[in-house]
């Protein structure tokens, strides 16, 4: 590698000191501007071809790259530059510190390290160029929300494989993972005054009933699916409102859900478990009222074409590591899913870490310096 083991977690330090909150989820949040803007003058600086994609104003993606002498296949690596917010710890979130073979701060696992990981890459590659072919870093914009910038990626085109870059420990290589859905399911009730029962429907006490009905849909038919290669199928409530006073029987309450979908299904099969859970309490109560919003759907992602790409990470990992990575699921969602849909052979790795979206996020020191070896290895393999 050309740069050291130290300048992976001097560089990782800086990354994680920019603030780049997705404001799609925190309103406020600084978007991706300031770390692309830092990440394109350092790799301009070691002779890297840099451009910035703004797909939305002040929503950037960072598209680098390094090719070689002859023509060849585009081999993309790809990491997000953007964070969930930090409010639980505000003191800390975005003043590295390291302890040992951990580096706490916000984004250092998720996804900085893969951010720090690929511009050491780069400039390896841009001191001594790959035989063929284009090595393209995208540094993209708001995957922690709707992902438009692998959404713009992958409509540009011209990709022939990629490795997404997750912190998951390099133990293992994704091949597939849970799709999942955000649904807003909404109960209907009839304002009355509160001493007028025979009048009012409580669309909070109904509401009550289809959180229940959920919590039950989740235990007899999600919890089995633990030991399924993608885990259990996700399910939590995560937002709720109703009412509007003390006085007024509710007309409407709003749950916010995030449910997820294993390889070979459809959101459409979640969709149908909830809709019968809206027919079977009609039928026992005929003033419940209950419909669904789809407010964001991915499908799952399972790897295919991916062959002769894992080949090449499989020995980079030996070389690094010692020893073969496993093929596994995971029970999140990335975009590896888009890349993949759009026909597009798609591996996930990253190094360990730990506390993802929660204080005292954490990234193993060691694995990043390993996970720089492993990418380069088979960048170079791979444009051969």
């Amino acid at each position: 590698m050309a740069a050291s083991p130290d300048a992976s977690v001097r560089l990782l330090r800086e990354l994680v000191a920019i603030e780049s909150v997705t404001p799609w989820l925190v309103p406020g949040g600084s978007g991706e501007g300031a770390i692309v803007g830092y990440l394109a003058r350092y790799l301009e600086g070691l002779g890297v071809d840099v451009e910035i994609d703004e797909i939305e104003p002040g929503r950037l993606t960072l598209r680098a790259r390094v090719s070689g002498s002859r023509s060849g296949p585009t081999l993309c690596l790809n990491a997000h530059a953007d964070t969930v917010g930090y409010d639980n710890w505000r003191a800390e979130a975005l003043h590295p510190r390291r302890d040992g073979d951990r580096l706490y701060g916000l984004g250092a696992a998720d996804d900085k390290a893969g951010c720090a990981a690929m511009a050491l890459t780069l400039a390896s590659l841009a001191a001594d160029p790959p035989a063929s072919g284009t090595l393209l870093a995208a540094f993209v914009a708001d995957e922690e929300a709707l992902s438009i910038g692998t959404e713009r990626l992958v409509e540009r085109g011209g990709i022939d494989a990629a490795i997404v870059i997750e912190p998951h420990g390099l133990d293992e290589i994704v091949v597939a993972h849970q799709g999942f859905g955000w649904i807003d399911v909404i109960t209907h009730g009839v304002a009355a005054h509160g001493s007028a029962p025979e009048q009012g429907v409580d669309s909070i006490a109904h509401m009550s009933q289809v959180v229940a009905a959920l919590r039950a849909l989740d235990a007899e038919e999600y919890a089995p699916t633990a030991g399924s290669p993608c885990g259990k199928t996700v399910f939590h409530t995560s937002t709720i409102s109703g009412g509007t006073d003390y006085a007024t029987y509710p007309t409407q309450t709003v749950l916010g859900i995030e449910i997820g979908t294993q390889p070979g299904e459809q959101l459409a099969d979640r969709v149908g478990e909830i809709e019968k859970i809206f027919a079977d309490l009609a039928a026992a109560d005929d003033t419940f009222r209950g419909d669904l919003a789809v407010k964001l759907e991915r499908e799952p992602f399972t790897s295919a074409g991916h062959e002769s790409l894992l080949a090449i990470l499989n020995d980079s990992f030996e070389q690094a590591r010692g020893r073969v990575p496993t093929q596994v699921g995971l029970n999140a969602w990335t975009d590896a899913a888009l890349l993949q849909s759009a026909g597009i052979p798609t591996v996930l790795i990253g190094p360990a870490g730990g506390n993802l979206h929660a204080p005292g996020e954490w990234v193993s020191v060691s694995e990043l310096g390993q996970l720089c070896c492993i990418l380069e290895s088979a960048a170079r393999a791979y444009l051969a």
